[in-house]
């Protein structure tokens, strides 16, 4: 696949932008599709996925965390005109040229950057809610 390259033993490369032929996979290329409207339909179709810039040290601590709770989320690795288009979290400054990246999202809601996700695990919020949207079961 000239679109999907992989990167290391559990992370694969997406070019959002290069043209590729549709097919039924979810990680297809519609070439119509905007940059915006893939990440939006990568998030609503994968229950944990996380967002990244390649060889980001803080996706892998969010790799860890999650698979050692179970569950092993979709990582997408962006450049950097393409997390411009990253939905933000409702507790993001605005102001903040840069979207924070990695950024995970669980059950189409932005969790935040891995401080968020770390704090969610510590108050015991994490796996519920990694419970409710089906990524894992108990």
């Amino acid at each position: 696949m000239q679109d999907l390259r992989r990167c290391s033993d559990d992370v694969f490369r997406l070019d959002l932008t290069s043209l590729a032929t549709a097919s039924s996979s979810p990680l297809s290329i519609d070439a119509a599709e905007s940059v915006e409207a893939r990440i939006r339909r990568l998030i609503s179709e994968h229950p944990v996925i996380i967002f990244s810039r390649s060889s980001c040290c803080m996706c892998h601590v969010m790799k860890k965390l999650l698979s050692s709770i179970g569950v092993h989320p979709t990582v997408i690795e962006l450049d950097d005109r393409e997390i411009a288009f990253l939905p933000s979290s409702s507790d993001t400054n605005t102001d903040s040229p840069r979207t924070p990246a990695p950024a995970v999202f669980i059950g189409g809601t932005s969790v935040g950057g891995l401080e968020s996700l770390v704090a969610l695990h510590l108050s015991g919020h994490l796996v519920p809610k990694l419970v409710e949207v089906g990524a894992l079961w108990v």
